[in-house]
């Protein structure tokens, strides 16, 4: 192998502390031992108080070492099979099998143990503590060292059996072994069991996001993204099934997953925790991975409690800046913000973790109409609501709606939070205890919140076994896991063009006698493949050691499928510093092909915001020149949003992305190159081509207006749910069993089967994504172009064909009308699939659906328009 390297490449560049918010334990540890006897001192502070400090990742990005002995995995055969049903029979089969527990008499035990609870033992189940809260050293994130962890047997009994708290979390600043993690469980579960007057577990709660990516063994897999991308929720929920019984196994019966936020701005530095733009994709994939969180019995040991983050309307602020201001109106929020939150509480979820922003100008940690009146009342949820990092004390230095943690604490408690993530200090307890015997917060309240976390304790079995699923450990990190985890990364490889070249042939794939270039700064990058939420919270740090070292980069994979002579690699650039673009350039023309890898490093939350949309300046400038050579480009992109090309988009011969595809992406995307998987994954979001310009596929009409008076104004650089494949699919006979209906013969029970023929007829296996848009062409709010309504994943040998099959009912054709209630009108609705289209008219007067304020008796009653 070829390799010219900066004489600098491996200089750490160490990002400065930043403040933030977030569900990472990254703060030195404190403790307060002022009990309730009086009003507590109040410990919220300047804005240093209210946020954590943390260790960004290398804002250059990082390389590992060019002498890893890296293998290929071999797994011809996938794990998991394609689903060939609909998306609506995927998501219907769960909401049919409901979660319950194997757990006798829940509800009697907790009301025994409650009525046994004095007030502080109370307040302490309703106080949630970060690790280094018991821990003996505080939290030092040394990126050069995997640092050991011991817990404090005086600190541990201060916090439990002292102050009665009844929930920990969370790591001190990196992941720990499977092992670490079974004595630390054991020590503080003993400690809790044998050491307080009335044994209650404590519930131990873990962001395992994709993977246990705080468990060390631990298979991780593509980010939420990626996973959309594949389109196959049955392979989603076999990633979350792996990832629960990780969990478990590290002795954690409660997991802060899955992300329902809609990923619909495309700025936000989590997008790429986010499924999808589109409710309907998001709902499918969030209910396959809840079912691998916990099952149909969520205290089995290989299940845990998922958690839906964050209610609700996080993802999308009108600054795209993390944690900042939302404004969403009604309807937008039941259109969209709010489906995927309603079907997996329908499925049975076990808590939620609340918004750390606000929308509509009130903090949705002190909002009673989103916590109460819609959670609650709207939803039906009777789970644990659980606040995110210190945010009640946000609410006093953030958000400025109180005066004072006290009145803050008040504040979040009345709105309707079960459990505070204070998480550094027992502040919460102290003004807790001293609110309730002051009068100002009823004991009835506290009684409610205790009684669902103690709820939750009982269903997921920690009574009867504390330290359940820890017999799993020899389980974690399994052959199988990994294949899983490339399966995973091969499905969600998308590709978006491949052009023809000069031979007359498209780019892709790749021959094992061409020589290639591969340059960029994602090409050598484990940082890129896994992102945030990796071994440690921003992905840097002490995770550049934790990376599996057999698992190989994309310029690894290259290499080991065509050796050393058939590559040359040349860095080219950091992510922002164009430091080595002179000698790609010279490398490109002498090379048969240059593969191009740029993209985003590694960083979580608020350390994500960025100034621009666009690749840095130094990506672009080593794709422009690259290209200037003549020799062909294949664009590999590995990134957690869709960053902006600008001059240089239409360069690139080739374009794959790979998202953030975890540790078998380089492998996974090596194999798509050279054709040795035909790639399937499909866009899970709109790609803008330019930042005035990225609006989401479901746009309104008036958003397709161009300048000149037309309508062809909307022109995204890739389309939502684009993605190419080396086989060519027919689509043909789209059929429906009828073409026109009445009103009152849908909103009974009737449906309108869709039916459509797919021919692979192209020369090689493929899969490829069925996807069926429903358009309402008149309503009385302002309809969307289209929406996606059902899809299926199929897998076709060459000359196969299969008939798919979609049912559409009553919620397919409704809308939030214009009084805020979702509502059917009669009226003509295009049905489409891939190139072929045909209607369905609706005929009759319109009616109210199932709503926010109709009872299911109410269902069907006529409304006059507002």
């Amino acid at each position: 192998m070829n390799v010219s390297l900066p004489t600098d490449w491996a200089r750490f560049l160490l990002a400065a502390s930043v403040l933030l918010a977030g569900c990472a334990d990254t703060r030195p540890t404190t403790t307060n031992d002022t009990m309730a006897d009086t009003s507590p001192p109040d410990t919220t502070m300047e804005s240093d108080a209210v946020g954590q400090t943390g260790q960004q990742a290398d804002p250059e990005g990082r390389r590992m070492a060019l002498d890893r002995d890296v293998s290929l995995l071999k797994s011809p055969q996938p794990p998991v099979s394609a689903s060939v049903r609909s998306s609506g029979a995927f998501a219907q089969g769960i909401l049919d099998d409901s979660v319950t527990t194997s757990v006798e008499n829940v509800e009697a035990r907790v009301d025994s143990l409650l009525n046994e609870m004095t007030l502080e033992e109370k307040v302490g189940q309703m106080t949630q503590l970060t690790l280094s809260m018991v821990s003996k050293d505080p939290h030092q994130d040394n990126p050069s060292a995997i640092r050991e962890h011991e817990l404090s047997p005086e600190k541990l009994r201060n916090v439990v059996v002292e102050h009665h708290v009844g929930s920990i979390l969370n790591v001190t600043g990196q992941a720990f072994s499977v092992g670490h993690w079974a004595e630390v469980i054991r020590q503080v579960q003993r400690t809790a069991m044998e050491e307080t007057r009335l044994g209650i577990p404590i519930l131990y709660g873990i962001d395992a996001v994709h993977g246990a990516n705080y468990t060390r063994e631990a298979v991780l897999f593509p980010q939420n993204q990626g996973l959309a991308a594949t389109w196959n929720p049955a392979l989603a929920q076999e990633t979350a099934a792996i990832t629960a019984r990780d969990v478990r196994a590290s002795g954690i019966p409660w997991n802060f997953a899955p992300v329902l936020d809609m990923g619909r701005e495309p700025r936000w530095p989590r997008l790429y925790e986010t499924f999808s733009e589109d409710a309907h994709l998001t709902n499918v994939m969030g209910l396959g991975m809840l079912r691998g969180y916990q099952g149909t019995d969520v205290s089995n040991a290989s299940r845990v409690a998922g958690t839906l983050k964050h209610f609700v309307g996080y993802s999308v602020p009108e600054s795209g800046l993390d944690r900042t201001p939302a404004r969403i109106s009604d309807i937008e929020m039941r259109e969209h913000q709010l489906k995927p939150f309603r079907k997996a509480i329908d499925a049975g979820a076990k808590s939620i973790m609340i918004n750390s922003g606000e929308v509509n100008g009130v903090p949705a940690h002190a909002s009673s109409y989103l916590l109460q009146d819609v959670l609650r009342e709207e939803l039906g949820f009777e789970g644990v609501a659980v606040s995110d990092w210190l945010d009640v004390k946000k609410l006093v230095n953030v958000h400025h709606v109180a005066d004072n943690e006290r009145e803050a604490t008040k504040m979040a408690v009345m709105a309707g939070m079960d459990m505070s993530m204070v998480p550094t200090d027992l502040s919460f307890y102290d003004h807790l205890v001293s609110l309730v015997r002051d009068g100002e917060v009823p004991e009835s309240r506290i009684n409610e919140a205790v009684r669902r976390i103690l709820r939750l304790k009982f269903q997921t079995g920690l009574f009867e076994e504390p330290l359940r699923g820890l017999e799993q450990a020899e389980q974690v990190g399994s052959t199988r896991d990994r294949r899983v985890s490339l399966q995973a990364a091969r499905e969600s490889v998308t590709l978006l063009r491949n052009r023809e070249t000069d031979q007359g042939t498209p780019l892709l794939p790749l021959s094992d006698t061409q020589d290639v270039l591969v340059t960029g700064p994602t090409a050598h990058s484990m940082q890129s493949m896994h992102n945030g939420w990796s071994y440690t919270w921003q992905g840097g740090g002490a995770a550049q050691k934790m990376f599996p070292e057999e698992r190989p980069t994309l310029m690894e994979a290259v290499r080991e499928r065509v050796g050393t002579d058939g590559m040359t690699y040349v860095p080219g650039a950091t992510l922002t510093d164009p430091e080595q673009v002179d000698e790609a350039v010279a490398a490109a023309r002498e090379a048969d092909v240059a593969v191009v890898a740029l993209g985003e490093g590694a960083y979580a939350e608020t350390p994500g915001n960025l100034n621009d949309m666009a690749l840095p300046p130094a990506q672009r400038t080593l794709l422009h020149r690259v290209a200037d050579t003549g020799t062909p480009v294949a664009l590999v992109l590995i990134q957690g949003r869709p960053r902006l090309l600008n001059d240089t988009a239409d360069l690139p011969d080739a374009v794959l992305t790979a998202y953030n595809p975890g540790p078998e992406g380089g492998q996974a995307l090596m194999e798509v190159m050279y054709g040795a998987v035909n790639p399937s994954g499909h866009l899970p979001y709109t790609y803008p081509r330019s930042s005035v310009g990225m609006r989401t596929y479901d746009r309104k009409y008036s958003e397709n207006q161009d300048r000149q008076g037309g309508m062809s104004g909307f022109d995204p650089l890739f389309s939502f749910g684009h993605g190419l494949s080396y086989t060519r699919f027919d689509y043909s006979d789209l059929t429906v069993s009828r073409d026109s209906m009445t009103t009152g013969a849908l909103q009974n029970g009737g449906q309108v089967e869709v039916e459509v023929t797919v021919t692979n007829a192209g020369e090689r296996r493929g899969q490829d994504v069925a996807q069926l848009y429903l358009s309402d062409l008149v309503a009385s709010v302002t309809p969307s172009v289209k929406e996606l309504t059902r899809f299926a994943k199929i897998d076709l040998a060459p000359g196969e064909r299969t008939r798919l099959s979609f049912s559409l009912r009553t919620d397919d054709f409704s809308f939030i009308g214009r009084d805020g209630e979702p509502v059917v009108e009669p009226g003509t609705f295009r049905v489409a699939v891939h190139n072929l289209s045909t209607s369905v008219d609706l005929v009759g007067d319109r009616f109210l659906t199932e709503g926010p304020n109709r009872s299911p008796e109410e269902q069907g009653t006529t409304s006059s328009l507002k």
